[in-house]
């Protein structure tokens, strides 16, 4: 994990790059990003959890099939 000296020099070189101006709308940017991607994994859990509900169901098996 990096410390201050190396956080401070990253946070130093944005500003750089994109102006003072622009951190603002880089931060809604990247906060709206992050809440997406939860969201995302969120329903990806909730969708998970619900097939294997689903598929709970005993299945027949092939063999016995091609036994008869």
């Amino acid at each position: 994990m990096p410390g201050m000296p190396e956080m401070l020099l990253i946070f130093g070189i944005v500003v750089i790059m994109f102006g003072a101006a622009k951190l603002p709308q880089l931060g809604k940017g990247l906060g709206e990003a992050i809440g997406n991607f939860k969201k995302a994994q969120r329903d990806a859990e909730r969708e998970i959890s619900q097939a294997g509900e689903i598929d709970a169901t005993p299945k027949l098996d092939r063999d016995q099939d091609h036994k008869s």
